[in-house]
Formats: structure tokens, C-alpha cells, sequence
């Protein structure tokens, strides 16, 4: 045999395990997490032609509903029949679908159920990446995440199970909320867990159960053991928050609560509070002997309080004596008596422990620090280039919209898109130029069908550049960036100033169920409680510190004008009276000037008279719009010089801007007319 045949063979396996470590895969965009967020990114970046991969560790899109939630129900609304074909309308009342360009393309398809079973969800998602062809690898379970600073700028490098790396300049993380969130008490030990319980409400037949939370999780436990159980406690630090009371999404909803019922009909059933750091979940310490001795009897935990326990040095489940349980000091302590089962049902967190700390964005200063600390266009603070998406973006508007939700996030996950396409492809922020006179219909159009600033309430608004007779008309931006409107939408507020236009609730306590609790007087709009448009006037952008000292529970600082389009029933701003008016008036208030539309008879009469023309006037008949198509009638408009004749040049050599048909018609020519086109 040769003698350096074994050398060959040591250097070529060498090399190839060196060739597998150094196996880097580049993108310009790389999406972590193949959920509804991470696809809905996936077709903004495949739409604009990106350079873009998403990667999924499991072998399928949306794998968290493969077993979340346990009892396989979802809460989102699944409404098909509206009453109406407006798509975008419809998406208000579609909680589950993402937005692409195929009308068809929804998650009807798939279920019609209103509250679909969660089931649908991954094969809704599978056909959402087929017909879009979107690029997903599954497989790579990516362990390791980390910031690299070059003389090309800030990029990420991803590491995998396999060493494999992926490299990229923007870093896009929809890996959603998959770590449970735990508490640390004496006795958690004993607790089970709502990831590993049995779903099967005859395994709970005659037992008693403590679940420690009360969440949509918790509830969803208890709901499903409800009849088989014969009692079920709820034990959390604070007490029950009804979607139908805070409008938010997140909180108790009514398809989950039918322990309400049983605890306030007194059915055995009950909710209480207390600290879970305070509390301690233990066996009688007689109870422990008896199992140590072999004598089979069913275990019992108690819920004792952290004060009366005596040795607590112990293991996290040791013993406890008769003195140490509550009973002993307050006879009629309500949670006295023993349980069968204890449940942890606290809800998730986000997954920190994959980022290297050169890329690992800070705890959020809300929701418990679960979620990571964001910017207001969803960039992670302190890691630039690196954007969160989905579930995990909603510490910035925990608690107070739906950006933890699909129908939410599939609006949010479009704003940061945007803010990419201009940052890094200089595209600006889509728009839409309107005449001044067009803005009133434009956003009596918004107000009544659009989606993202509905579900986005006094998170996501529409931004109106005053430009004199014309406007920009940006939807959706993220109002809490205002600041920084010029650097991430690429356009400019003018000397006109700017108008908000945002979706809110009302901001009283007031009694939801009551008599009184809708406003209808279209003069007292301020105190609407529903949801209901509301456009804020600023002649300046506001500036990061009065964003900071803005007023308690506002979205934005106090403006110069604010105008509120009084609540409706219906969710439909199209009474003349007391949506259109009142809206007119603030417009013409903020551009000052006259809005209202007038026939073609009083134009010519206002034009005769004014030195200044309603802008109506100014934008359309005196650019001869509106004036009849009737070939006679156009005849006789020529016939008595009211028309420029042919080859007529339209100005006047005194005033370039005074139309010349009107001269003919006796109106001076006068250079002190000021018409604003």
C-alpha cells in the first residue's frame, strides 16, 4: 500500500468536516420561524423580489398549532358571511387569514366554522406557502445567534443543530411564544404543567383541581373538566379581565367562560387571588409518611401561604404540618380544603436563550419582561438590523390592541416591511396623492372598510401631508414613530402641517352592558365609548420627548385640533348629519379653507364675486370639470366664448393663473385675484 495513501485520507476527511463547519449560506433577509408572521413577512419580501430564506425547525409551517391550544379550539373569529363583497371590509371580521394578492387565498377555505378548530390552521398555512411558492427550508432548528460588526455594516450569523451557519443583514425573528412562563414557589414541583396535561376530561372525573392562572389558557382548561371535575379553583394574582369589557383581544373571552356562570351561581366552582410567589403547594406531612410506608392512598396537595410555613429550607414538595396550613389560623380560609390535581396555566414567553448577548434585544419593560424591548417601527433595541415579528412584537401594544394576534401582526409585519423598503431599497412609504378637495371621501372610505387601522386601533393610523391643494395620504403607519416619520416613510411634512387619522376606544369606566352606554349625539362625539374614528391635527411632527409626556392612556400628544367621529352602531361613518358635517368642518377648520362641493352654476357666480373661489371651484370648474358633456350644450358654451378657443393659450399676460374663458364672460382681469392651484 502506498505510504501516503493514509495521509490522502486523513487531510481529504479533514477537509470535508472543515468544508461542513465553514458551509455559510447568505441572505439579505433572513425570517426566523415559519408561523402566520414569518410567512406574512415571507410573501412582503418574495412580492418586492428579495433575497430572503425563512427557516423552520420543524417539518412544517405553523407547528405550534399542532399542539397548542391543548383543547384544540381557536378563539379567533372565523366570520364568512358579512353581508358584504368588500374584501377589505371582510378582513375586519377574519381574524385567521394573511394578506396577499389572491382574493381567494383566505381562511375559509380550509374551515366555516366561527371558532375554527385549531387543526386548520397549519393546512391553511401549507397552502398559503404553495400558492405563494414561497422559500422555506424546514429543518433547521437554529441554536445560536450572534452580531457581527465588518466594514460592510452590522449582519447576523444564524448557527444550527448541524453547524451549519446563515448569514444576513436583516434579521427578522417570528419565532412566537413557546417557553413557558413559570413562577417559583415552594411546591412548584408538584404542579403539572399545561404542555404535558391530559386533555381527556374523564381523567378528572370526581377530582378536585386548583389551575393557577386565568388566562385564555387556564380557562380553556377549566372549561373543558368543568363536567367531569368535581370542583375547579382559579388562583391568580389578579382577578378576572373580560375581553368584552377591556376590548382586548387577549383577555377572557366568552367562549371560555362558563366558570363564571358556575362560581357565580355557586356550583362548586370559584376564582380567588394571591401572590404565586406566596403561596406553597405541599402534601400533609402524614400523608408523606403514609407514602413512604407503602401504604397506597391517593395523594392530596394543599395550597398553604409562605408565612405559616415553619422549615422552608426543604425540598420544594416537603410536608406540611397541620399548624402550617391556613386553616389553623383562619378557620374559613376559602381555599382550605385539599386538591387532587394542581395546574400551571401561565402562558409563554419569548426564547432569549438563542441569542448571543452582541444580538440579544432587553426584556420588555411590560408584560413581565416575557417579551423583548422593541422600537416603535418593531427594530430591537440596542440590535439594529434585527426586527421582531408576530406574537413576540406585541410588547408594543400589550394589553392595549392586537398585536399579539394574527389579525393584528398581519398589519404590523406590512408597516415594518415598508420601513425595510425604504431603509435599505430607498422606496418610500406608499402613498397616495389626493386633491385637498378628495380627502373628506377618502377617509369616510377608510374609516368605513379598512382593516389595519381597525384591528391596530391607536396603534396603526393613517398619516395625512397637507400640501396645500394636495395631500399625501400614507395608511398605516406606526403613530408612536411619528417622530421619525422623514427617516423611515421618506417623506416630508410641509408648513401645512399634518393629520392623524386613528381608530379608539373611549377612555371612561362605564358600566358596558348598561343602558347609557353608547353616545349617539353627534356634539358630544368626545364621549364616545366604541370604537370610533378620531383625526389629531398637528402643524409640526411632534418630537420624542412630547411623545413621552403625552397624556395618560393616549396614543398621541395633544395636538392642535382633535375631532371625533361620534361612535355608530353599525361601524358605518356615513350619516350626512353626523359623520359627514362635523368631519368637513374639522377639515376646513385645519386647511382653512371652503370644502364643500357646489354645482357648476355657483362656481361661476363664487368665481365672479371672490377674490378667492371655493377650492372645489378652483379644482374643478375652473379647470372646466363638471361641465355637461352635451354636445349642444358644449356647442353653445363656445358659441358664447365661455370656452378658450382653439389654440387659445388658457392665461391671461397679467395673471398666468386666471382662466381666460372668464374674461368673455365680464370678469376683470385683475393680478389681485389669488386662486390657490
Amino acid at each position: 500500500m502506498d505510504p501516503c495513501l493514509p495521509c490522502v485520507i486523513l487531510l481529504t476527511l479533514l477537509g470535508c468536516g472543515l468544508g461542513h463547519q465553514n458551509n455559510t449560506h447568505k441572505y439579505d433577509y433572513c425570517v426566523l420561524g415559519a408561523g402566520p408572521a414569518g410567512l406574512q413577512m415571507g410573501y412582503f419580501l418574495s412580492r418586492a423580489r428579495r433575497d430572503y430564506i425563512i427557516l423552520e425547525r420543524n417539518s412544517g409551517p405553523g407547528s405550534f398549532f399542532n399542539k397548542y391550544p391543548r383543547h384544540r379550539k381557536l378563539i379567533s373569529i372565523n366570520k364568512i358571511y358579512t353581508g358584504r363583497r368588500n374584501r377589505e371590509f371582510n378582513l375586519r371580521h377574519d381574524w385567521n387569514s394573511l394578506l396577499s394578492d389572491k382574493p381567494d387565498l383566505l381562511f375559509r377555505r380550509v374551515s366555516s366554522e366561527f371558532y375554527p378548530p385549531a387543526d386548520a390552521f397549519p393546512l391553511y398555512l401549507s397552502m398559503f406557502v404553495k400558492e405563494l411558492d414561497l422559500r422555506v427550508r424546514y429543518g433547521v432548528d437554529i441554536g445560536r445567534i450572534r452580531a457581527v460588526q465588518s466594514t460592510s455594516g452590522r449582519s447576523y450569523i444564524l448557527t444550527d443543530q448541524h453547524a451549519s451557519k446563515y448569514a444576513c443583514s436583516v434579521l427578522l425573528v417570528a419565532t412566537g411564544l413557546w417557553d413557558p412562563q413559570k413562577v417559583d414557589f415552594v411546591g412548584s414541583d408538584l404542579v403539572e404543567e399545561y404542555e404535558s396535561i391530559s386533555t381527556n376530561p374523564e381523567d378528572y372525573k370526581g377530582q378536585s383541581v386548583l389551575i393557577l392562572g386565568k388566562g385564555n389558557s387556564a380557562f380553556e382548561t377549566a372549561q373543558s373538566i368543568l363536567g367531569s371535575a368535581s370542583r375547579v379553583h382559579m388562583l391568580s394574582s389578579s382577578p378576572v379581565r373580560l375581553a368584552w369589557q377591556t376590548h382586548y383581544v387577549g383577555d377572557l373571552r366568552a367562549v371560555n367562560n362558563d366558570l363564571i356562570d358556575t362560581y357565580q351561581l355557586k356550583s362548586l366552582d370559584g376564582l380567588a387571588e394571591a401572590s404565586l410567589e406566596k403561596i406553597v403547594i405541599a402534601q400533609r406531612k402524614e400523608e408523606s409518611r403514609r407514602k413512604s410506608s407503602g401504604k397506597k392512598k391517593k395523594t392530596q396537595l394543599y395550597l398553604t401561604l409562605n408565612k405559616y410555613v415553619q422549615n422552608k429550607e426543604g425540598k420544594n414538595s416537603s410536608g406540611v404540618t397541620q399548624e402550617e396550613l391556613p386553616g389553623h389560623h383562619i378557620d374559613n380560609f376559602s381555599m382550605r380544603k385539599p386538591y387532587d390535581r394542581v395546574i400551571r396555566c401561565l402562558g409563554f414567553r419569548f426564547n432569549f436563550s438563542i441569542f448571543d448577548s452582541s444580538a440579544c434585544p432587553p426584556n420588555s419593560e411590560n408584560a413581565k419582561g416575557r417579551l423583548p424591548g422593541l422600537t416603535a417601527w418593531y427594530e430591537g433595541k440596542n440590535t439594529p438590523g434585527l426586527f421582531v415579528l408576530g406574537t413576540a412584537s406585541h410588547s408594543r401594544d400589550y394589553r392595549s390592541s392586537a398585536g399579539g394576534f394574527v389579525h393584528g401582526f398581519r398589519y404590523t409585519a406590512r408597516a415594518v416591511h415598508r420601513v425595510l423598503e425604504h431603509r435599505y431599497h430607498s422606496n418610500s412609504w406608499p402613498s397616495t396623492k389626493l386633491l385637498t378637495t378628495q380627502l373628506q371621501s377618502w377617509i369616510l372610505k377608510r374609516v368605513g372598510e379598512a382593516s389595519g387601522p381597525y384591528q391596530m386601533f391607536e396603534v396603526l393610523g393613517d398619516v395625512i401631508l397637507l400640501q396645500g391643494s394636495h395631500c399625501e395620504y400614507l395608511e398605516e403607519f406606526p403613530v408612536q414613530a411619528l417622530p421619525h416619520l422623514s427617516a423611515l416613510s421618506g417623506h416630508e411634512v410641509s408648513k401645512h402641517g399634518l393629520i392623524v387619522v386613528l381608530m379608539q376606544y373611549g377612555k371612561q369606566k362605564i358600566d358596558y352592558l348598561g343602558q347609557n352606554r353608547a353616545e349617539t349625539d353627534w356634539t358630544k362625539a368626545w364621549k364616545s365609548n366604541f370604537l370610533h374614528p378620531v383625526l389629531y391635527y398637528f402643524n409640526t411632527l411632534p418630537t420624542e420627548e412630547e411623545m413621552k409626556l403625552r397624556p395618560s392612556s393616549w396614543p398621541l400628544p395633544r395636538p392642535k385640533a382633535i375631532h371625533h367621529i361620534v361612535e355608530d352602531f353599525l361601524t358605518e361613518w356615513d350619516s350626512p348629519i353626523s359623520h359627514i358635517q362635523p368631519l368637513r368642518r374639522f377639515l376646513e377648520h385645519c386647511i382653512q379653507t371652503d370644502l364643500r362641493a357646489f354645482y357648476a352654476e355657483s362656481c361661476f357666480r363664487l368665481s365672479l364675486t371672490h377674490r378667492r373661489p371655493p377650492l372645489f371651484c378652483q379644482q374643478g370648474y375652473l379647470k372646466q370639470w363638471g361641465v355637461p358633456q352635451s354636445s349642444q350644450l358644449q356647442q353653445h358654451f363656445h358659441d358664447v366664448g365661455l370656452t378658450p378657443a382653439e389654440g387659445d393659450t388658457g392665461t391671461s399676460p397679467s395673471d398666468p393663473t386666471f382662466p381666460s374663458y372668464l374674461a368673455p364672460a365680464g370678469a376683470s382681469v385683475s393680478s389681485g385675484l389669488e386662486l390657490d392651484f
